[in-house]
């Protein structure tokens, strides 16, 4: 398959596409929508395509060729073309729903935090956090037939710019599969990876080293694009917020907190792009969306009304010029 590439405008773009569970990646979708529609630029077509966790899935997909449009269309269980045309995909039920199984009793990997002992306080919290959480017993093999499906074959993405981000789950350290230098690894088990949340989904082992949700280190990894004199990014973010809702349940009220120490790490990485002359551009939940996400990511029977509100609420951030925190 040929992919589409943007020669034409001459300017190299990259797309970061950060974490957020089963209503993140509805959310994405819908952002993404409007984005497209707001800039012409075929998100299949830019340079480089970073995807974590959630994200991951959806960087895989563009780098098959899959488009946006076909992305929305199957997300709503209507008929599409292209590669996902012969795929069907439980959105709802095929990661094992909205409620982790009973984990492992003992600590994940608390040999990472042995050999981190010295620079813990250096460390993201979640990663060290992730250390001490038990192991999470639901597989993901769901989301590995998926990648496969549209990347027949094995291997690698068609898209040399694919990046998927991970932790080394033994040693804390961040690692992007398909960057030059990182181990090797197939694009399914290495989105798989990236999709496993600690607690929550089984490690992925990969060349004898067990990996899991890069959100862990970042949930958006932008600074990871830093260097490679792009003309613009695009930062779209289900986990971070510049405006939150007040909910009063516990949950959500967590939850919100959490998303204000992830936008402040995504400002930080943007700033680091913008240094070099980067354009990047942020987009992220606002509270219309955040009230039809509540306090559950994995949610699914939110799903479709939250891509529904997402493709509203980005086009009205991006029409406002409000996507440059």
């Amino acid at each position: 398959m040929e992919l589409p590439r943007d020669t034409a405008s001459g300017r190299r773009r990259g797309l970061v596409l950060g974490s957020g569970g089963l209503l993140g990646a509805a959310w994405t979708v819908g952002a993404l929508t409007a984005l497209e529609e707001s800039t012409g630029v075929d998100m299949r077509a830019v340079d480089y395509l970073a995807g974590t966790s959630a994200g991951s899935v959806t960087a895989a997909m563009l780098g098959a060729g899959v488009s946006v449009e076909q992305l929305r269309l199957h997300q709503l269980g209507q008929g599409t073309d292209g590669p996902l045309a012969e795929m069907t995909w439980d959105y709802d039920h095929a990661t094992g729903g909205s409620r982790p199984r009973r984990p492992r009793l003992t600590a994940g990997s608390p040999g990472m935090v042995a050999r981190n002992v010295r620079r813990l306080r250096k460390m993201p919290p979640t990663a060290v956090l992730a250390a001490f959480l038990p192991e999470g017993r639901t597989d993901l093999s769901s989301i590995g037939e998926l990648v496969r499906s549209v990347t027949p074959g094995g291997g690698w993405s068609p898209h040399p710019g694919v990046w998927i981000v991970t932790m080394d789950y033994d040693s804390g350290r961040r690692v992007p599969f398909g960057r030059a230098g990182a181990p090797e690894a197939e694009l399914a088990d290495a989105v798989m990876a990236s999709c496993s949340i600690p607690g929550w989904f089984t490690p992925v082992v990969i060349d004898g080293r067990r990996y899991i949700d890069g959100a862990a280190c970042s949930a958006t990894s932008a600074d990871l694009l830093a260097g490679l004199e792009l003309d613009e990014v695009y930062i779209v973010a289900p986990s971070v917020s510049f405006e939150t809702d007040r909910p009063r349940a516990l949950l959500p009220r967590v939850e919100r907190a959490w998303r204000t120490r992830v936008t402040r790490r995504c400002v930080r990485e943007a700033a680091k792009l913008r240094a070099e002359g980067t354009e990047v551009t942020i987009l992220g939940p606002g509270p219309d969306d955040l009230a039809q996400i509540g306090g559950n990511v994995m949610d699914a029977k939110r799903r479709l009304k939250v891509l529904e509100t997402s493709v509203r609420t980005s086009a009205a951030a991006l029409t406002s010029g409000s996507t440059a925190a």
